[in-house]
């Protein structure tokens, strides 16, 4: 998913899905390895996170989904999305144990819907919370 088009399409899809105002830019797309997401997304535990979105305008995807365009990676990406979304409207405290879990929530929602809406058919995604 290295396209520039193909990201803006997706963050059509997380535009629309969440009603935030389109962005000005598109945030950055970096692949890391899985190592990466448990040092800076799961604090140094053992963790499965594959996307992360460091509120900073870089979204981290795990770079064994580099070469895959599945609905669920597109999936996964427009997740991360929501989260930049989130952070552009600067209606959340990224930090606060409350917000951090309604903008986990709505990211996983609007995953949810963006890919039955892709795919045509139900997703079951579980999601999981840090400990505040």
């Amino acid at each position: 998913m290295d396209s520039t088009d193909a990201i803006a399409a997706l963050m059509s899809w997380a535009v629309m899905l969440s009603h935030y105002p389109s962005p000005t830019h598109l945030p950055v797309i970096e692949y890391a390895p899985h190592r990466f997401f448990v040092e800076h997304a799961c604090g140094g535990k053992k963790c499965g996170a594959i996307g992360w979105y460091d509120n900073q305008g870089t979204i981290y995807i795990d770079e064994r989904l580099k070469s895959q365009d599945t609905v669920s990676t597109r999936g996964l990406i427009v997740h991360e999305m929501v989260h930049y979304l989130q952070d552009l409207s600067g209606k959340f405290d990224p930090t606060g144990c409350r917000d951090s879990r309604f903008r986990e929530q709505e990211a996983y929602a609007i995953q949810r819907e963006f890919i039955a809406r892709a795919a045509g058919q139900a997703a079951f995604l579980t999601m999981t919370f840090r400990d505040c």
